[in-house]
């Protein structure tokens, strides 16, 4: 650590920057900071050591209060990262002259965790075009597992989930932002954003309360943007759960991947934010919660100009100006999310092998929307996995009329909500009936919104081609083979000339 770099450091800091203090090889340490902690990086192994704050959301200031911090880190994060977060380790000796894991009364405690390379985390990816498709499916699978699986249910007789415990911290980062901005316009900018956010909260409090009822409000990760995601020995890692403030970690999922999907926006990947919250609603089926999405969105993008403007006063020059340019940014992002596109409905209509859910997956990403499947939903409402195989044949069990017609029924209760929610919608289906067009259209027209249908003409024997070769490739939702088809193509209703009216032609050939 140059020793103009490290003047302004704490003595302890400083001295860690020999290898001499750990208790394993050690090569050139490398030090980086953020505006609560500090971290070591020793070649195998990083030391996170908390700063001695009272931020009021955060209170690190005694010895106590950072060692109880340290282990709730070590136990909140090796539900997602088990292999990396190794334990909390004293450091003894004095400021002067540390020694990490020594025997002697520890001074201060530190988390030791492998190391991976600083680069690594998915924030530093902007100068390459962002994650990749792949890394974001793996997001939103790990982290979908997560809730569904791997975070704690919030005791019913707890506070946390209540309307005023959501409020609570959302109006503290007004508080501590306004007067650490002084622009006028700025101001301006912040006073509509405290307004819209107040009247969101009200209007959305029965919602709040019934969310925390159903079980929906679960102790997360508390802190999921891409600069707590890493790629890893090619697999994802996530690291960095908030462990200072449980009121700020027991939350709605919602509110968990608001600010994973706002982080993907602010960075100008709208089609990886769209493809993100699409597969984990696909995986979790929590549509319902959808309604309050923006609404969290917009408190994660206030989370993050605090953390800037925190940032800006306790660094000068260039840096200061980075982190106020970052906290307009994030403000301007937020006054966007309060004003969606409007919402529409629009259904696909093709037979199996058209290439619907193809398209679909395209046009959930650019320009936008929810899509709902009917392969996905006919599984989730007789408790199967989307991927899971049934076996049954056209008429039987999960494909019989019945089972259909509930599953036409739930495609047009999710969009309903969606649409109420203000959101676009693209329900991906046969719809080979005309009863379940009409069904969907009723919808559409019932709110007042907009309704289209996207066409997929295909030559029958280029469906069979594509049938058989999905099957052979597998890891696809739908189970239809030739038989389905050829009872399709024995029953389908063409689309009607007003359907036609409305309808885009889709071309997969």
């Amino acid at each position: 650590m140059p020793d103009e770099a490290s003047a302004s450091l704490p003595e302890l800091i400083r001295r860690l920057a020999d290898p001499a203090c750990y208790d394993h090889a050690v090569g050139p340490v490398r030090h980086l900071e953020t505006h609560i902690s500090h971290l070591l990086l020793t070649g195998d192994f990083a030391y996170k050591i908390k700063k001695p704050l009272d931020l009021g959301f955060l209170d690190f200031s005694t010895l106590d209060k950072r060692r109880h911090a340290c282990e709730e880190e070590v136990r909140l994060n090796r539900r997602l990262a088990p292999d990396f977060y190794l334990g909390v380790v004293p450091i003894t000796g004095a400021p002067d002259a540390p020694r990490v894991n020594g025997r002697d009364e520890p001074f201060e405690y530190a988390v030791k965790m492998r190391q991976f390379p600083p680069d690594a985390t998915l924030d530093r990816l902007d100068a390459t075009g962002g994650p990749t498709a792949h890394q974001v499916e793996a997001i939103a699978a790990t982290v979908a597992r997560f809730h569904l699986h791997g975070c704690a249910r919030a005791p019913d007789d707890s506070p946390w989930g209540m309307p005023e415990k959501v409020w609570q911290p959302m109006a503290e980062n007004f508080e501590h932002i306004a007067p650490l901005l002084s622009d006028p316009d700025t101001r301006r900018q912040l006073d509509t954003l405290y307004t819209w956010s107040a009247a969101e909260h009200a209007r959305l409090a029965p919602l709040i309360a019934a969310r925390k009822r159903n079980g929906f409000v679960r102790e997360c990760h508390g802190d999921l943007h891409l600069g707590n995601l890493a790629w890893v020995d090619d697999a994802l890692l996530v690291f960095d759960c908030l462990e200072f403030s449980p009121g700020l970690r027991w939350i709605d999922i919602q509110s968990e991947i608001a600010f994973c999907w706002m982080d993907l926006l602010q960075r100008g990947y709208p089609d990886r934010a769209w493809l993100f919250l699409n597969l984990w609603l696909e995986q979790t089926g929590d549509y319902a919660g959808l309604a309050l999405l923006r609404f969290y969105a917009v408190y994660r993008a206030m989370v993050r100009v605090k953390v800037a403007v925190l940032r800006a006063e306790q660094t000068t020059g260039m840096a200061r100006d980075a982190a106020l340019a970052e906290a307009r940014a994030r403000l301007a992002l937020a006054a966007s999310l309060t004003h969606p596109e409007p919402a529409r409905l629009d259904i696909t209509h093709g037979l199996s092998g058209s290439g619907k859910s193809t398209v679909a997956r395209a046009l959930m990403q650019d320009p936008g929307a929810i899509r709902v499947r009917s392969d996905v939903e006919r599984k989730r409402m007789a408790g199967l996995d989307a991927l899971a195989k049934t076996g049954s044949s056209v008429g039987e069990s999960l494909y019989a009329a019945e089972a259909t017609r509930r599953t036409y029924e739930r495609l047009a209760e999710i969009a309903g909500q969606l649409v109420d929610a203000g959101w676009p919608v693209i329900a991906d289906a046969t719809f080979i009936a005309r009863w379940q067009r009409d069904l969907l259209r009723g919808v559409a027209r019932d709110r007042g919104v907009e309704f289209g249908i996207l066409d997929f003409p295909v030559p029958i024997a280029l469906l069979r081609e594509r049938i058989v070769r999905r099957a052979q490739a597998g890891g696809d939702a739908s189970e239809a083979d030739l038989t389905v088809l050829a009872h399709q193509i024995e029953t389908e209703e063409p689309l009607a000339a007003e359907e036609r009216a409305i309808a885009r032609i889709v071309s997969t050939t």
